[in-house]
């Protein structure tokens, strides 16, 4: 059997096109991105970017009712938005297998909050499965699809980041030869007006009694007897731990989450003598435990908050010694706007103008912090023009107030709030930066890129039509490399009585991996009045001359933008050698 080193991203994939699946979907977000991203590579998989994870969700479901095996991965805030849907798909159930991976992140890496998704298998009656290596990552997966089909409904695969972005070997199977159930007309299962939504609640119920029964005898979950002294409950990642930690215990592994199973629980704890949960993000399969009378140990000894790691455990619970986390004194190292970043001349000039932005998820979020300190709201996808449009008509001064957010967040949820702000005549500005990427997450395309999931050219959305449709009668495209027309169209945007949208229009500096940068440099007039370093360059610095400091460009970060060379009032910073 072929072995190969797999991410559990790149794993789930394996294991969606293994299954025979011949359709997914989905938003890129950190730490899923790499699935869809693998997934385009197989031929036999269609696969798309979708403008967010609700559309991206209900294409999956639409695949699965018409008689295909459908997958959809999200990060843990995605599922918010595919929320909707995803309750409601409970009821309909589906006809071929729909696994929905859902990557959640403790300790938020890459993410704006720690929401633990096992919540949403509970709310809304969904089973989940959680592997624990790669290889169960690909495995679970293929078993989730026919898991859906064999309970008419769907499967939330839950990965957290370790397992999402960490290697392991995969044993690769064969693609399965899956014949479609095709679309059978049935609108009393998947037309959910109330009087057919009620009868299809009684087949929820039913679907949760026999996941029930099936967790209990599942492999999914599996006791490991040794030491009976102390037995853990365990799941995902943290599973990988307690066995490096402590080798000897008895361990109860679960792939079943949710819903869990109580006889193999209890008799697990009738078997030994001190019963703990190692779990993050609080007591979810604690709580449960509890709940049924069992006495059982985990919030107690390890934090609700961030990640829980082998050495955590070993502090808590003894075992094998392990060498000590860094300390959190490691002096730190702030993230930046890259070097050539075309977002970086707007945030200074918002800035310089003293303006109230609300902003956005992606990688211009990086201009909240000093020197630039630019933003100064951060909630959700397309929370900016909303906020914005709320400080407004609370008072705040429009001619003050701007939203920020790229253009792949606008296609995502800032259509609506822009919609919203014109219909309820909002004057403030909407800025949508214009990189021709999905930048944060890696460079994946979006509707307005011009290609589509597998790299192949598409229609793209035309933003400022997109903008001036939905009523807009302000606006205006202007490159951000030219400071001072981008100065003249921010003023004019938020001088105008009315909604406005200004759209930044330039590539992210990264696009072209190959692209040779003819640096800048700092020439003997320089002053050391600092105003470069308030660009926030990664590429720009001090350096110490007889009597004073003046500013340094590091040729080899240094993308030759320019927008150093244009705020620089002595006009030291020219193109080339010093």
């Amino acid at each position: 059997m072929e072995q190969k080193l797999m991410t559990g991203n790149e794993a789930v994939a394996r294991g969606t096109w293994e299954a025979g699946a011949t359709v997914a979907a989905a938003y890129p977000g950190t730490p899923s991105t790499e699935i869809t991203e693998n997934a385009a590579k197989y031929a036999e998989l269609y696969a798309e970017w979708a403008p967010n994870e609700k559309v991206a969700f209900e294409v999956a479901l639409g695949a699965a009712v018409a008689g295909a095996r459908a997958m959809t991965a999200m990060k843990h805030v995605g599922v918010n938005v595919a929320a909707d849907a995803l309750f409601t798909s409970v009821y309909t159930g589906v006809n071929g297998g729909l696994t929905v991976v859902c990557a959640d992140d403790p300790d938020m890496h890459s993410s704006q909050n720690e929401q633990d998704t096992r919540h949403y298998g509970r709310a809304a009656m969904l089973p989940i499965l959680e592997p624990s290596s790669s290889q169960e990552a690909k495995d679970f997966c293929k078993l989730a699809f026919s898991l859906s089909e064999q309970f008419d409904t769907p499967v939330i695969l839950r990965l957290t980041t370790r397992i999402a972005h960490s290697q392991s070997l995969v044993e690769l199977g064969e693609r399965e030869e899956y014949v479609s159930k095709g679309y059978k007309k049935d609108a009393a299962k998947y037309v959910m007006s109330p009087g057919f939504a009620r009868k299809r609640r009684l087949e929820v119920q039913k679907h949760m009694r026999a996941l029930s029964e099936y967790a209990e005898e599942s492999p999914l979950n599996r006791a490991e007897m040794a030491d009976s002294s102390i037995g853990i409950i365990t799941s995902g990642v943290l599973y990988q731990y307690v066995k490096e930690v402590l080798p000897q215990a008895s361990v109860l592994k679960l792939g079943m989450t949710h819903p869990l199973p109580r006889r193999l629980i209890e008799g697990f704890a009738a078997q030994v003598d001190k019963l703990y949960v190692v779990e993050e993000l609080g007591p979810f399969l604690e709580d449960t435990i509890k709940s049924w009378g069992l006495a059982v140990t985990g919030q107690e000894l390890f934090s609700p908050i961030g990640e829980v790691f082998a050495q955590d455990i070993a502090a808590a619970l003894g075992g094998v010694s392990l060498p000590p986390l860094p300390p959190d004194e490691l002096p730190a190292r702030p993230p930046l706007m890259c070097a050539g970043c075309p977002h970086r001349g707007l945030f200074y000039l918002l800035h310089k103008h003293k303006l109230t932005v609300t902003g956005d998820i992606g990688c211009y979020t990086l201009a909240a912090g000093p020197p630039l300190s630019a933003i100064d709201t951060c909630v959700c996808m397309g929370s900016s023009v909303s906020m914005a449009h709320g400080m407004e008509k609370a008072g705040h001064p429009a001619h003050k107030t701007v939203a920020v957010l790229g253009e792949s967040t606008f296609l995502h949820s800032g259509i609506h709030p822009l919609i919203n702000t014109v219909y309820n005549q909002s004057a403030v500005t909407t800025i949508i930066l214009d990189n021709s990427t999905t930048a944060m997450t890696g460079h994946q395309h979006n509707p307005a890129s011009g290609f589509n999931a597998k790299g192949r050219p598409a229609p793209a959305v035309d933003i400022p039509a997109l903008a001036t449709a939905c009523g807009v009668k302000h606006v205006q495209v202007v490159d951000p490399f030219d400071l001072k027309a981008t100065e003249n169209a921010l003023k004019a945007a938020l001088q105008f009585a009315g909604p406005s949208v200004l759209i930044t229009k330039s590539p992210c500096i990264l696009l072209d991996k190959k692209a040779q940068f003819k640096p800048y440099a700092v020439g003997p007039g320089c002053t050391g009045c600092k105003i470069c370093l308030k660009m926030a360059c990664p590429a720009l610095g001090l350096q110490e001359v007889p009597g004073r400091a003046k500013a340094k460009i590091e040729a080899a970060q240094c993308a030759g933008c320019g927008l150093c060379a244009a705020v620089c009032p002595s006009g030291s910073i020219t193109r080339g050698e010093a």
